[in-house]
């Protein structure tokens, strides 16, 4: 039987660092599945396709390869991992996350490569769409202004030059979007354990993570 560890929980909770973590600790494949719906939000913007527009978004969607290469997202071909977290891509993936069409795809792949693989993913429905089978729930959350702190500083070491305001106001929209869209909205599975983060460092909690699973 395959290992399947779901993490859920909004914008800059922390979901992706802690699963990069885990992976390597229990010899798990990393899905990211955030970066699967920003590299549709990428691909739509670069062919001028607003979410608007339900029709191309299907024959987009139609005509869509992405897979991993380790902690690459390869999408038709090229590696787009840089550009999937550039502040244009945040503001936009809920409103292409929110498609019906886009989740149909993507969450069967990222199914099917839980049934391939021991996998651990995070994300907004995992734990309640995509593994709602899965042993091991966690949901992760912390304040929104801790979130667009660390979304802040990541940015600054980039390069970027951002505003503080600017991305605690769409990560509060972003909040907003994913929690009160028709489908799949973000919320914590029943089963899951939900962890603060605000305050802990990242080791903190991996441990209460990994500790919980060598438990199980």
């Amino acid at each position: 039987m395959k290992i399947a560890i779901a993490i859920d929980g909004p914008a800059g909770a922390g979901k992706s660092t802690i699963a990069k973590i885990i992976a390597n600790k229990f010899n798990l494949m990393y899905i990211n599945t955030g970066f699967m719906y920003r590299a549709v939000t990428l691909k739509a913007l670069r062919n001028n396709i607003s979410a608007s527009n339900i029709d191309k978004i299907c024959t987009l969607i139609q005509n869509t390869d992405i897979y991993f290469e380790g902690d690459d997202l390869i999408l038709d071909g090229e590696n787009v991992s840089h550009y999937l977290t550039m502040p244009n891509i945040s503001k936009n993936v809920s409103s292409f996350a929110s498609i019906s069409e886009i989740r149909k795809k993507l969450v069967k792949e990222m199914q099917k490569m839980a049934e391939k693989y021991d996998v651990i993913m995070d994300g907004r429905d995992i734990g309640t769409v995509v593994l709602k089978n899965a042993k091991y729930k966690f949901f992760l959350t912390a304040t929104a202004e801790e979130r667009a702190t660390r979304r802040y500083d990541e940015l600054l070491k980039k390069g970027l030059q951002v505003s503080y305001d600017e991305i605690l106001e769409d990560i509060k929209k972003r909040d907003y979007l994913d929690t009160n869209r028709d489908v799949d909205p973000l919320k914590k599975a029943k089963d899951a354990i939900e962890i603060d983060t605000t305050g802990l460092g990242i080791e903190d909690v991996a441990n209460k993570i990994s500790q919980y699973i060598e438990r199980r």
